[in-house]
């Protein structure tokens, strides 16, 4: 891209090191957040007062717990478009974990909205915090191949693996797939964890172990020291697995695929929140094994 200006909404765990470091590789960012607590560590960051504020940015992007916040958000936003509609090719980016369909749906709002000046791209990212702050992102694109292709410099200053999955709303199905992943892998180092713990073996020593065979993973290797050390202080809440879970069985459901994998950990999931576990850590799971009586399977959504 030729203009090197962004706007950014939401400067959360995630947000706040991506907009650092696309500031970082020389580009211009105007941010908005609900508090002031993240600006103090941003001074290349310009802020501004609301998200309808950065109407005139040739990229927005939003980083937000889910599509219903995002909305709610970009509410103004759309309507100071109604009146002067934006630049043609201005790209909203959706960076959060959001619905498939949903997102899809938001897209034509925005195209409506814009008067088809803006278009809606999905890129949600793995990778954790740690990838945040490192600029090591794995970001799952959504878009035409010649918005792909426009904003890939950008998203390259977040991630180190950008991909286009394909058209709107491929980005979410392919990080709903990957929390798929995710989050059963961690359920099940969890599980593993309890069982051997409670039989007189070392965890650590364990998993030190399973990372030298078959069961060896990235997973394993980012979750598996919080897991082990029962280390629950918040990287991410726990509760964005439950509702990530869903897009899977929702997207499932469209195809016709069948999801034991997925049924098994949303009911698990569930299950954490109804602990009232949401909050902590992904790895806070092994917590929520723990919590359930012999036998049980923590069913229930």
């Amino acid at each position: 891209m030729n203009d090197k200006r962004v706007g950014f909404a939401g400067l959360g765990l995630m947000g706040a090191p991506m907009a650092a470091n696309i500031a970082r590789a020389g580009w211009d960012v105007s941010a908005w957040n609900r508090s002031d607590a993240a600006f103090h560590s941003l001074p290349a960051v310009q802020r501004v007062p609301d998200p309808a504020s950065l109407r005139d940015e040739p990229v927005i992007i939003f980083m937000l717990p889910d599509l219903p916040v995002i909305e709610d958000a970009a509410a103004g936003l759309l309507e100071s478009w109604a009146d002067r509609p934006p630049q043609p090719g201005t790209a909203v980016v959706v960076m959060s974990s959001v619905s498939p369909a949903g997102v899809k749906a938001f897209g034509e709002k925005v195209r409506q909205a814009s008067h088809g000046n803006a278009v809606v791209v999905d890129a949600p990212v793995s990778g954790g915090t740690v990838g945040a702050r490192q600029g090591t992102l794995a970001i799952m694109v959504g878009a035409s191949g010649p918005d792909f292709d426009r904003l890939q410099p950008l998203l390259a200053t977040m991630g180190t693996t950008v991909r286009r999955m394909g058209p709107l709303g491929s980005g979410s199905l392919a990080k709903a797939c990957n929390q798929l992943i995710v989050g059963t892998t961690t359920a099940a180092l969890a599980e593993a964890a309890e069982v051997a713990e409670r039989a007189g073996m070392d965890v650590q020593a364990l998993y030190e172990v399973l990372a030298g065979g078959l069961a060896a993973s990235r997973v394993l290797e980012v979750v598996g020291p919080r897991l082990a050390a029962k280390e629950y202080a918040p990287t991410g809440p726990a509760k964005f697995m439950h509702k990530d879970l869903g897009f899977v069985l929702d997207a499932a459901g469209e195809v016709g695929s069948a999801t034991p994998m997925a049924a098994a950990a949303i009911d698990l999931y569930a299950e954490l929140k109804r602990q009232g576990l949401g909050d902590l850590d992904l790895a806070v799971v092994r917590q929520a094994i723990a919590n359930l009586p012999a036998g049980a399977t923590g069913s229930g959504n």
